[in-house]
């Protein structure tokens, strides 16, 4: 942020804080780039980089700052708190390791109390009224390679009960050292659910998880629900339509089902998708000013008065999303023409250096998906399915690949590549596949399970390219985007 930004942005503040009357969200939606934590601007952080952070946190001395324990792996998994006021709040993120959204809402938040100047009266009011403690990245040994489980192999959120793994002992420890009031249990969840029966994606769903199979509601479950309630209302002002509730069946090993049975209000707060959010940047902001707004509330008392019919109107996740629907495609096949959708899948993949991503695509429905929406949501009809094809007649290095001008390949249906000489990536930056040998072939199948690879002509003439799911339009204006695959 430049100077002159940093000035005005100082100047509305201070405005703000003057005004008796302002509404604290909704300040915190359009000021939230002056507490977002910069160093961590996308999914993939490790231990590393919060380590850097904390250590920073630790100087200013605001928060007392210990290590709770460590992981399998020896990562030191830490416990901040901030406050002196007798509501007890505890909120944990990350105990799956590529859930990382809440992690990174919750630098922000360290930021956001850190700050000496905005928000003063607020921020007073929460800490003399709560003392809140946060346990970010349960699971750092996940987080370090991506992935759901710990090093051992064990989802933390089905370890409540036995116990087995240091990760899940940790947090269960601390928990039961702090007896608190309110806890907030941060994920992430399949960006592809959506808010009921709707074409909406699921941005964020909550659930204040039940105690037992019956789903009963005692007072410590109610105060969640009354919470949630709140929360939703106010969300719903700037994501209408987009937020859901989490399956609500009893789950005996998960440990938001064992604090609410144990005697904390428990929040399930799941992150889900949005629209050209890949990195769940707004995610995150939501995630900030929700957080915050439930601190202030949670302090202030005010979610209280509350009804329960709220709650019961949040629509449940339902799985309504691909990441791709091509419409109305036309597919010849033993002298019939057949109309149909294809609905298509990515599955991100971490490469070997652990910080990057890349998607490998599968069709994984055929036929009527009118009840069903994609994130990329095409009309093509008239459209007919060719077969990609490869183009044999050089092979090329990578960089020769990377210099060439995809349109026209594309334009005559080609889309595989041969290489000169093999290499262990599995993947390639742009929008083409990659044949290591010459003999092999990337046929083009429309099948359930298969990597989408085809062509789609009009009239003779090839408009588009389905490149491991990419959608291409040919254009020499086009910015083509998306990464192939490399076959071995």
């Amino acid at each position: 942020m430049d100077k002159f930004k940093t000035i005005l942005l100082i100047i509305l503040l201070n405005g703000i804080a003057m005004s008796q009357n302002y509404d604290f969200e909704q300040s915190l939606y359009y000021n939230y780039e002056f507490f977002k934590e910069q160093s961590l601007q996308n999914r993939f952080f490790k231990h590393s980089d919060i380590v850097k952070l904390i250590s920073n946190l630790q100087k200013k001395k605001l928060f007392e700052v210990s290590v709770a324990g460590k992981s399998f792996e020896g990562r030191e998994i830490f416990l901040l708190s901030v406050g002196s006021g007798k509501k007890k709040i505890f909120l944990w993120s990350q105990m799956h390791g590529d859930e990382p959204t809440a992690t990174m809402a919750l630098f922000d938040i360290f930021n956001f109390f850190s700050d000496t100047t905005h928000y003063k009266e607020v921020k007073e009011f929460i800490l003399t009224n709560t003392k809140i403690y946060f346990m970010p990245m349960v699971n750092p040994d996940g987080a370090e390679v991506f992935k759901r489980r710990n090093a051992l192999s064990i989802d933390l959120n089905r370890d409540a009960n036995r116990l087995q793994t240091p990760e899940a002992n940790i947090l269960m420890s601390v928990f039961d050292s702090l007896k608190a009031d309110f806890g907030f249990n941060l994920h992430d969840q399949n960006h592809r659910y959506s808010a009921g029966n709707s074409f909406k994606s699921a941005v964020i769903s909550f659930l204040a998880p039940p105690i037992n199979y019956e789903k009963e509601v005692d007072d410590v479950r109610l105060n969640a629900i009354k919470l949630i309630g709140s929360l939703f209302k106010m969300l719903s002002k700037y994501v209408p339509g987009h937020i859901a509730k989490y399956s609500d069946d009893y789950e005996p090993r998960a440990f938001g089902d064992t604090f609410q049975r144990k005697g904390t209000s428990t929040i399930l707060v799941e992150s889900g998708g949005w629209q050209n959010d890949p990195e769940k940047q707004f995610i995150r902001k939501l995630n900030f000013i929700l957080l915050l707004s439930a601190m202030k509330q949670i302090a202030e008392n005010s979610f209280q008065n509350i009804p329960t019919s709220v709650y019961e109107s949040i629509p449940f996740n339902q799985e309504k999303i691909f990441d791709v629907v091509l419409r109305n495609l036309t597919l010849e096949k033993n002298g019939s023409k057949i109309k149909i959708d294809i609905g298509i899948n990515f599955e991100e993949v971490l490469d070997s250096d652990n910080r990057t991503i890349y998607k490998k695509a599968t069709i994984e429905d055929i036929g009527d998906l009118s009840v069903f929406f994609g994130y990329t949501d095409v009309d093509l009809n008239g459209y007919k399915i060719l077969d990609a094809k490869t183009y044999n007649e050089k092979s090329f290095t990578i960089d020769e690949l990377k210099k060439i001008d995809l349109t026209e390949f594309y334009k005559k249906g080609f889309v595989n590549f041969i290489l000169k000489k093999a290499i262990s990536k599995e993947w390639f930056e742009y929008p083409a596949n990659l044949i290591s040998n010459k003999k092999d072939e990337i046929k083009t199948k429309i099948e359930i399970g298969a990597r989408p690879n085809f062509v789609l002509t009009k009239n003779g003439k090839i408009d588009y390219v389905v490149v491991n799911g990419f959608l291409q339009r040919v254009d020499e204006n086009s910015a083509y985007k998306g990464n192939g695959l490399i076959k071995k």
